[in-house]
């Protein structure tokens, strides 16, 4: 069993992650800069998924985790084919 202040722990890093991409995503000075912290957030949000299913012990959240992941992976493809000009 994983302690509960080391899942408490991770939650703050992921979140202090998000708010590091989520500036990023403001600031970048290119496009393509901005679409990687965006990538990095959806990388987070995954992450958060798994500690929820870690803190509830429910099995679901890593399967709606492994969902999200495929969908944003999807997903960013096709904004890097619509920056290259290929859609």
């Amino acid at each position: 069993m994983i302690p509960e202040w080391f899942l408490w722990v991770t939650v703050a890093l992921a979140g202090f992650a998000t708010l590091f991409a989520l500036a990023r995503a403001f600031i970048g000075p290119s496009t393509p800069d901005r679409l990687a912290a965006v990538d990095n957030m959806t990388t987070v949000m995954t992450s958060y998924f798994l500690i929820i299913a870690l803190m509830f012990g429910s099995g679901i959240y890593v399967d709606v985790a492994m969902v999200y992941a495929i969908i944003s992976f999807v997903g960013l493809l096709v904004f890097v084919r619509y920056l290259e000009g290929g859609i």
